[in-house]
């Protein structure tokens, strides 16, 4: 596959030309929340064909933004996984969520899929840092077959796919419900009372969960740096 360039000596450009390509920047989002197998990706990138993101991947390997490792046991299968450049990649994949949450996402159109493991990040950029001073727990969340969990610790987050070692209290939802919450027509103390999401574990950890997240109020693109 050829290697487009905007050939132009500035860095933007020049990141563009690394992950500008279509469907790269999200691979680099699925692996931001740790190793993936091939599978894996494919699940979660339904829609992109198998020889597509073979060649993406050789970019992001020939690139040196992300590696091939072997999962420890008892997985023990070959899986990517970020570099230390693709990893730094990060903050800038958040700030297109917590932009994109606000001016672009909406409601759910009709026909989009919506993955649990989005999730991940998402916590990350609806995090508020402010609500969790003081705060430290480990929140692991059940959502159909995906396992995610993230620890917060005094006003700082760490969101991981898979399950956590000693949580703090457990979350388990549906998917429709998760989705549900992203998009905002319900809030974690609406579901937990109308018992679409059940929550175990300690009773404090649960309470302070509900204002550890704060999603940017939606807005209207087009208008000028005034709002008129």
């Amino acid at each position: 596959m050829d290697h487009r360039t905007y050939n132009q000596y500035c860095a933007t450009a020049r990141t563009l030309d690394l992950v500008g390509e279509r469907w790269t920047l999200l691979l680099v989002r699925e692996l931001l929340t740790g190793p993936k197998r091939f599978g894996d990706l494919q699940k979660s990138l339904r829609g992109m064909g198998t020889g597509l993101l073979a060649a993406r991947m050789k970019h992001l390997e020939r690139e040196g933004l992300a590696h091939k490792i072997v999962l420890p046991a008892p997985a023990h299968t070959p899986a990517y996984a970020l570099t230390e450049a693709g990893l730094e990649l990060g903050p800038a994949v958040l700030a297109l969520a917590r932009w994109g949450t606000k001016w672009a996402m909406g409601e759910r159109r009709a026909g989009e899929t919506f993955h649990p493991g989005w999730a991940v990040l998402g916590m990350e950029a609806y995090f508020d840092a402010d609500a969790a001073a003081g705060v430290r727990a480990v929140y692991e969340f059940r959502v159909g077959e995906e396992v995610f969990h993230a620890r917060v610790d005094n006003g700082t987050i760490d969101a991981l796919y898979g399950p956590a070692q000693q949580p703090d209290a457990v979350i388990t939802t549906t998917d429709d419900t998760l989705a549900e919450l992203a998009e905002g027509r319900t809030t974690l103390a609406e579901a937990i009372r109308n018992n679409t999401v059940s929550a175990s574990g300690d009773k404090q950890a649960i309470r302070q969960l509900r204002t550890l997240f704060r999603r940017p109020r939606a807005a209207w693109r087009g208008c000028g740096p005034t709002g008129t």
